[in-house]
């Protein structure tokens, strides 16, 4: 049941999203640096709530309590978009055969408003979803036997594969309805799914393994680093005289001093000052004393966040087959063939699924055991090995797409809004597009893996959270990046790179910055990777098969 909802749950949500683009530009005439910024600023908005919407799960609510609530929020702001379409005075006139789109009617602040209510309900929603999901999927299985070992290891993956099954479709069918049928029916589609997902994952409570919150992790991680400023002029001996503790309570496994970070186990010297409580050993003042086990749980994430931040010029570049790439094909001629059909502008993302939908399969089956005979490793190859291959993979599918773009003719077929189509075939886009599907199967999947081991157990939520802050900051830096470079180049003697018809600029060059910038994050990825020490915990045993368990 959890796999099930989410999967309806993206078919929702992204079956409106992948579209946008073009929605806000025909429907509410916007231009189109104005649509890919608010676009951008929404992901970004959205993934960066993540971290507060793990804060109350991991607090106060629990996975289960989250989720639910996280839902209902989602199908209320997919409403409120649909209503936009289907009724007129949500929205502004058709600008119709305008060829300037800063000659149509924009919309008023009340169209924008509710517009943006509904934005403001789907940032809700994905806050909550987002860090909570495949937390509370890998709870579902038993860590400590082998079989479920496996079973987190493959979760990733088929997750994946599921979640991209469902944004094929949305890009396929529901976009097609959307460009072609009517925006009114293609909007209401998403909603009555995520309706459909409410109701999957309230009719399966009773099967969850459910594990209630126990507390923010982040407070222990706060208490290590003000304690351990307080302590920094005291004098470190070695591991045997810092005070250790674990709760009888803890879901964490316990962790074995690690040399690194140093600094960091002054917050466990245990001074005449300090007190313990008589009663289980704890410290009376936990802003004075720390745990050894804290402060090992707070270096798991302190090695962490710069593999966290080379995921960010990743995305980076992964966000670009998302908007620019998807102007490329609008303004590209769409047709099949010699057929009239014409192929919406947004459903060329779908190449990117298939790339990553069919590859899934074959890393996980085929790829993963060869490498595991190969390597001994269990999965094949390190976590960060995977990583480092997305990473130069996605910055392969910006040097395609800027020679794509390079070689594209200007020379129009028919007018258009924002001028005319070119007659080179859209399908010139695929490559580029199939590339960052294969940058995905290992720099995504293998992101959300890396973080939900690497992190303490009590803080798969958090890890959750990162994943799509790094999304959000790859989001909030492209819109910043195409706002500098719009406005550096608009008075150059190259001509604006960016500007709204794509055959009076140079988008090559801009594929080819950002192509440079993840030449520049692969080297810094391989000099943070050589030095990275995996999580381990301390005598970790698996324990015998078990009848049943997963």
């Amino acid at each position: 049941f959890p796999s099930g909802n989410e999967t309806f749950e993206k078919l929702g949500a992204i079956g409106t999203l992948s579209n946008l683009l073009i929605y806000l530009t025909t429907v509410f005439n916007l231009s189109n640096i104005k649509a890919a910024t608010i676009i951008s600023v929404f992901n970004g908005t959205a993934n960066f709530g993540t971290l507060l919407g793990a804060y109350i799960c991991d607090t106060f609510l629990g996975r289960y309590n989250t989720l639910a609530a996280a839902s209902l929020a989602s199908f209320l702001g997919l409403l409120l978009i649909q209503l936009t379409a289907a009724i007129p005075g949500l929205h502004p006139p058709s600008c119709g055969k305008s060829s300037d789109a800063a000659t149509c009617k924009q919309p008023t602040g009340g169209q924008m408003s509710f517009l943006l209510t509904g934005f403001a309900l789907m940032i809700i929603g994905a806050g909550g979803i987002r860090p909570c999901n495949l937390a509370f999927g890998v709870d579902q299985f038993n860590p400590n036997t082998e079989s479920g070992r496996r079973g987190i290891n493959s979760f990733f993956n088929w997750y994946f594969f599921t979640f991209t099954f469902a944004k094929m479709i949305s890009v396929t069918l529901i976009v097609y309805i959307q460009a072609n049928v009517s925006w009114s029916i293609g909007l209401a589609i998403p909603a009555i799914l995520m309706l459909i997902s409410c109701a999957l994952f309230f009719g399966g409570t009773k099967m969850y393994v459910i594990v209630k919150a126990s507390g923010s992790p982040v407070t222990s991680l706060i208490q290590v680093f003000v304690v351990s400023i307080k302590k920094r002029n005291l004098k470190y001996l070695d591991s045997n005289s810092l005070f250790n503790y674990i709760p009888k309570k803890s879901i964490n496994k316990p962790l074995p001093h690690t040399d690194q970070f140093n600094w960091l186990d002054r917050a466990a010297i245990l001074t005449p000052a300090d007190k313990i409580n008589s009663e289980d050993g704890s410290p009376e003042n936990p802003w004075n004393l720390c745990s050894l086990q804290q402060v090992e749980e707070a270096k798991c994430v302190v090695r962490v966040l710069p593999i966290w931040v080379s995921g960010i010029i990743y995305y980076l570049a992964i966000a670009q087959q998302g908007t620019y790439a998807i102007f490329q094909a609008n303004q590209a001629d769409r047709r099949m063939g010699n057929t009239k059909f014409q192929v919406p502008a947004a459903t060329y993302g779908v190449f990117l699924m298939l790339s990553l939908t069919a590859f899934i399969p074959v890393y996980d089956r085929v790829l993963v055991p060869f490498l595991r005979r190969l390597t001994g490793k269990e999965g094949g190859i390190t976590i960060l090995q995977r990583l480092g291959v997305g990473v130069l993979i996605s910055v392969l599918s910006m040097l395609v797409s800027g020679v794509v773009e390079e070689q594209r003719p200007t020379l129009g077929m028919s007018d258009r809004n924002r001028g005319e189509i070119s007659s080179m075939s859209a399908f010139w886009l695929v490559p580029q597009f199939v590339l960052a599907g294969l940058a995905e199967v290992f720099g995504a999947v293998g992101q959300v893996e890396f973080y939900y081991k690497q992190f303490p157990e009590n803080m798969r939520s958090v890890a959750g959270a990162l994943n799509y802050c790094g999304i959000a900051a790859g989001s909030y830096l492209s819109t910043a990046l195409i706002q500098l470079v719009h406005r550096t180049t608009e008075g150059a003697p190259t001509g604006n790179w960016l500007p709204e018809d794509l055959n009076k600029g140079r988008l090559d060059y801009y594929y080819y910055l950002v192509g440079g910038l993840g030449v520049l994050n692969f080297g810094y990825f391989l000099w943070c990777s050589s030095g990275y020490r995996y999580k381990k915990a301390k005598d970790e045993v698996v324990q015998p098969e078990v009848k049943g368990s997963a």
